[in-house]
């Protein structure tokens, strides 16, 4: 009779082992996986899919200033959203990753943002660069407001190279024409906090 408690108990501690090796292989699993999210990855988690409604971020620019938006797309090195704090109507922005000083999360925003990818990834978007959506926009000749570490400038993109773009300033509500364009303005990406379409 002993040597059945004997064997129970040791039974039972080789289970319990056991049980915490496994426990501590899924938790070292899991601080891989966290340690190679990307920022892209976390915002794309936390913004929904197509089951899911758009979630609403507060993001901290590098400039100091908080936006609240609702994102629209992500690309590679990019987002866009429509702008909720910007008064009147829901304008568009395009924010680059490099302007992000930080996302401010609610607790159920943080746990979204963790979960694993469930879509496949690979879409087209998901490899669009900055540069390719600016170059879009040129093309379209579309009124900007560039915020930069400067302020803020407005006017029409007149080219986009791979690390720069052109800016024809001129008056909001003006047509980009020879005689309203103020200044020519060379804009490093780099220096890029927030584009704001209207």
């Amino acid at each position: 009779m002993r040597w059945d408690n004997l064997f129970d108990d040791l039974e039972g501690q080789l289970e319990n082992e056991l049980n915490a090796e496994d426990l501590d292989l899924r938790a070292e699993e899991e601080r891989l996986r966290l340690g190679r999210l990307s920022l892209r990855q976390r915002l794309t988690a936390v913004s929904g899919g197509p089951a899911r409604h758009p979630e609403v971020l507060r993001i901290l620019l590098v400039g100091g200033q908080t936006i609240t938006v609702r994102t629209t797309t992500l690309g590679r090195d990019w987002l866009a959203a429509d702008l909720l704090d910007a008064g009147t109507g829901e304008p568009q922005c395009l924010v680059p990753f490099t302007a992000i000083a930080g996302v401010i999360l609610s607790p159920d925003q943080v746990g979204l943002s963790l979960e694993p990818e469930t879509e496949a990834t690979g879409r087209l978007v998901d490899r669009i660069g900055l540069p390719f959506v600016l170059r879009d926009l040129c093309r379209r000749r579309k009124l900007l407001e560039v915020q930069t570490s400067l302020g803020l400038v407005t006017g029409t993109i007149d080219r986009v190279g791979r690390d720069h773009l052109d800016l024809a300033v001129h008056a909001r509500g003006t047509v980009r024409r020879a005689k309203e364009v103020r200044q020519f303005r060379i804009i490093p990406l780099a220096e890029i906090h927030l584009i704001r379409l209207d």
